[in-house]
């Protein structure tokens, strides 16, 4: 129900009004009343009402004058005042006030009815439009993200030319001319799955947080590598790149380390460059560095000097001084759950990195492998894969380990690749389930111009970010592509089929606002509903 508060100097009249209207039949909670404006404004503050019924003509505070504080307060409050003054000056004045409706005494009950319907009416249009522009913002968020996402992809695994970088670069609108260039990974995730809502919205917070502080500085391009990695294009002349990269640390540290009983973070830096087309090496570093978040947990900043602060006694290390908790088989576990193919090189050389010599040794040699194999086992069986799909690929690389510590590598490598893949294949099938029943909801409801990502998450039993992965995976495109593209090709078939106003196929298709149709129609289509008409009825 749509709050009230009235202000009336007469009681006979105020009384009037509170008793006598059935406020609640009308939709309406009279929440509060007040002689004059002076008392009515703390109350008006407390209970922030949705509608104010004032009088004009009150002691210590008239009605204009509370009207002006209040819609300065409070943009969204709607206003009628009561006047026994059919006055042009005080319409005037009304009107400067920001009020809505300017009534005449007597006033009947009908006639205030009516304006508080009214008035209903404009405040839930403005609601649904408020909601329809965030959602049409998330939208769009959501469809540049993915758009970045790309871009970065193919510039970071070195599939663009120089030439191709700057034209993607220009229509993204980034500026990407600097003479400096760094990258920095960042992983943030939530240490329990499942938690409650209200820990839920506080990592999310928290995520935004440190998100918030790259997209306030030009110098800094914020993108998505996967679900639980982002990275960060550093830009800047070579004297300042030292400064901002110690910035960018010191913020993240600043955030997470007060909040690592709820969130698991890691950040790495690679080694500055001086070109564009030099991003894919400096790419292959920072992922090396990173890599190791999964052999020490302990260590939250990644780059050259942590690790060799951390790596120049433990290289040295024989058989008896190895620190058997770096080889605890969770960490492979963990890896195996949250990394990625191409990060098993990595991940390899630097869990063994630590324990290089001691692999001289044939007997150590067993144990790491036994480690491997058993850890593999169980991440497998814990996510329910069948035992014919991997035992005959482990008990045959098991069968041939102990010839030399090269073998070791490349075995592992192997164990890796042959978890992931089953996996990927366990993920795809849980995945295709719920993308294909994500599909026939979409199908079957794309013309709601309610729909959003999370009403099909929440139909598909699925989290809204998990959907949104494996959708844009599985389909290559966003959800926001699919559905405007199911929209568009709807509204181009009733535009050739039908005399409906652009109007009126865009409310069909799902759109309530005629005009971003046809913005929405001109962007994929080159032109506009009624041209695109025209062309094809020639």
């Amino acid at each position: 129900m749509l709050k009230v508060f009235l202000v009336e100097d007469e009681s006979v009249i105020r009384e009037g009004f509170r008793d006598k209207i059935p406020w609640e039949q009308y939709g309406f909670q009279l929440v509060g009343e007040a002689s004059d404006g002076e008392m009515a404004l703390p109350m008006i503050r407390r209970m922030k009402p949705d509608i104010l019924l004032t009088d004009i003509k009150m002691p210590f505070m008239d009605g204009l004058s509370l009207s002006e504080i209040v819609k300065e307060e409070f943009p969204g409050i709607r206003i009628i005042i009561i006047s026994g003054y059919d006055d042009f000056e005080y319409a005037r004045q009304a009107i400067a006030a920001g009020v809505d409706q300017y009534l005449l005494k007597p006033i009947t009950r009908q006639t205030l009815r009516n304006v508080l319907l009214e008035m209903k009416e404009k405040i839930e249009q403005d609601a649904e439009r408020k909601d329809y522009q965030l959602q049409f913002q998330d939208e769009m968020q959501e469809f540049e993200q993915f758009s970045l996402r790309r871009f970065f992809e193919r510039l970071l695994d070195g599939k663009l030319s120089v030439k191709e970088i700057y034209e993607e670069a220009a229509q993204r609108s980034l500026e990407l001319t600097a003479s400096c260039y760094n990258l920095l990974l960042l992983s943030i995730y939530e240490k329990k799955e499942g938690s409650p809502l209200e820990r839920r919205e506080h990592f999310a917070r928290k995520q935004e947080e440190v998100f918030h502080f790259f997209l306030r500085h030009p110098q800094y391009i914020l993108f998505r590598l996967n679900i639980n990695c982002y990275g960060v294009l550093i830009k800047a002349e070579e004297e300042h790149m030292e400064e901002l990269v110690e910035n960018a640390l010191a913020h993240i540290r600043k955030v997470c380390i007060a909040e690592e009983e709820c969130l698991e973070w890691y950040a790495a830096v690679g080694k500055p460059v001086s070109r564009l087309s030099m991003l894919p090496e400096c790419y292959k570093t920072v992922n090396h560095y990173f890599a190791y978040r999964f052999i020490l947990p302990h260590l939250h900043i990644l780059s050259e000097n942590s690790l060799s602060d951390h790596l120049s006694d433990s290289e040295e290390k024989n058989i008896g001084e190895v620190d058997f908790m770096q080889m605890d088989p969770e960490i492979i576990r963990d890896f195996l759950a949250r990394g990625e193919d191409k990060e098993i090189h990595d991940f390899v050389e630097s869990y063994l990195q630590n324990i290089s010599n001691a692999l001289k040794s044939k007997m150590f040699r067993s144990y790491v492998i036994l480690n491997i194999r058993f850890a593999a086992v169980a991440f497998l069986e814990s996510i329910g894969a069948k035992k014919e799909e991997y035992s005959d690929e482990i008990e045959l690389a098991v069968e041939n380990i102990h010839r030399d510590e090269s073998e070791v590598f490349a075995y592992f490598v192997g164990m890796l690749r042959t978890a992931m893949r089953i996996r990927d294949q366990i993920n795809s099938y849980q995945g295709g389930k719920i993308l294909k029943r994500a599909l026939e909801y979409i199908d079957a409801n794309f013309d709601r111009d309610n729909l959003s990502l999370n009403m099909v998450a929440e139909n598909t039993g699925a989290s809204a970010n998990y959907l949104s992965a494996i959708f844009s995976q599985g389909m290559q495109k966003t959800f926001v592509e699919y559905v405007t593209e199911k929209r568009i090709e709807k509204a181009k078939r009733l535009l050739r089929q039908t005399d409906r106003s652009s109007g009126e196929i865009a409310r069909e298709v799902g759109y309530r606002d005629a005009h971003y149709f046809s913005f929405v129609f001109k962007k994929l289509q080159g032109c506009s509903p009624r041209e695109y008409r025209a062309e094809k009825r020639k």
